[in-house]
């Protein structure tokens, strides 16, 4: 019996460990569009720079609403960040389906990074996007980041794709739990531009505490504040 082609081994870990196709889509990640989230003590800020693929052809979208209460953005290869998106909005309905309540973004993140997990098993390559959560449920505002390898994580901050380690110390030199939502957007322009000098089209996503609903902010609105 002969041997099997060389393609039906691949060599899943590299001499370091690693896993070679995890960090291949970080590699994406870190060449996709600057994208931050942030929290403060009232709101949950999602914005991300957006590119235009060609002239005369529209830019794709990278604000997303996941549920009513939920949303996301992300950076690396749009396509698979479309379809961890659409994962996403099934698993939020799923539960609303079964249980007549909203997901909490909790075990929202958990499911991705375990749909993500689950294509490190096999002989696939997983997603090259990295994800962030914005939303509030019943423990109040909620920011969570998905990695390619499946590891997620909360906090006040976060930022993926080019320029992010930048975009990132700007974030921590202006933050504050108190910035108002105009200060807010002013301090997330700035730490996506000012690494790159990229003035392209910002979109931006927020949830409000009082409101618990998460909203896509308009071009219009977006002008007037920045």
């Amino acid at each position: 019996m002969s041997e099997a082609p060389p393609y039906r081994y691949p060599f899943f870990y590299g001499p370091e460990g690693r896993l070679i196709q995890v960090d291949a889509a970080l590699e994406a990640v870190r060449r996709g569009s600057t994208t931050i989230g942030f929290k403060t003590k009232e709101y949950v800020l999602l914005a991300s720079l957006v590119r235009q693929p060609k002239p005369l052809m529209e830019a794709p979208e990278k604000i997303f609403v996941v549920d009513d209460h939920v949303g996301a953005t992300g950076s690396g290869y749009v396509g698979d960040l479309v379809q961890l998106v659409d994962e996403a909005r099934v698993q939020a309905q799923r539960h609303r389906l079964v249980y007549d309540t909203p997901l909490d973004v909790l075990s929202l993140a958990k499911h991705l990074g375990a749909y993500f997990h689950s294509f490190t098993l096999y002989t696939v390559r997983p997603p090259g996007a990295s994800m962030i959560l914005g939303g509030a449920d019943q423990l109040g505002l909620q920011l969570y980041q998905i990695e390619p390898g499946g590891t997620y994580s909360n906090g006040k901050a976060a930022s993926v794709g080019q320029d992010s380690d930048k975009a990132m110390e700007i974030l921590l030199q202006g933050y504050r739990e108190d910035l108002s939502f105009e200060q807010g957007m002013q301090l997330a322009v700035k730490a996506i531009t000012e690494p790159s000098g990229d003035k392209g089209r910002l979109e931006f996503g927020v949830v409000r505490k009082q409101q618990g609903v998460f909203e896509k902010i308009s071009q219009e609105k977006i002008s007037a504040i920045v």
